[in-house]
């Protein structure tokens, strides 16, 4: 086991026994990215999905159980869910969690925020929905802080990459 996995584990268990003390909306997100940190950081199938799995149940369970909270760590908490989300896509091809991915950010879209337009863009391109990937890039790209780098190397744009529209909204932005 490397240095760096156990310091995740070492710190899941902080987080746990703070959870028991005083659970609030951030420590369900450190909680559940220490997870998300271990599914990246195992090779092996079974750990992934289980680490995966309890950082889904962290996200969903604080997006729900606080009656307010900032709407900077709901914001958070819900792209957590849907990075997670689509990290079970990656792990298992089912286009169902894009489908997941789509209910949780678009009723957040209005707050014209990158990260939320690339995941919707991400979920779309995964469903093969070009129409909607298109709508989204372009709130993306239209975002002062883009990746442009981000686009031309993510696998789940390969296919539109080809495409003129995709190659004008590229060039337009990059100059």
């Amino acid at each position: 086991m490397s240095n760096e996995t156990k310091q995740v584990i070492t710190r899941i268990g902080e987080t746990d026994q703070l959870y028991l003390t005083n659970n609030t909306p951030s420590l369900a997100l450190e909680r559940a990215d220490l997870r998300l940190q271990l599914v990246i950081l195992s090779h092996v199938r079974q750990e992934q999905l289980h680490f995966l799995q309890e950082a889904i149940v962290l996200l969903e369970q604080a997006r729900i159980e606080y009656d307010e909270m900032p709407l900077s760590i709901y914001l958070n908490l819900s792209l957590y869910l849907a990075k997670a989300y689509m990290i079970y896509y990656e792990l298992t091809k089912e286009q169902r969690f894009a489908l997941i991915t789509q209910q949780i950010l678009k009723p957040l879209a209005h707050h014209d925020h990158l990260d939320i337009y690339f995941f919707l863009a991400y979920a779309s391109a995964v469903k093969q929905e070009q129409a909607l990937t298109r709508h989204w890039l372009i709130k993306y790209v239209s975002c002062f802080n883009h990746d442009l780098e981000l686009l031309h190397a993510h696998p789940a744009f390969d296919l539109i990459r080809k495409e003129d529209w995709f190659k004008a909204l590229i060039r337009k932005k990059a100059h």
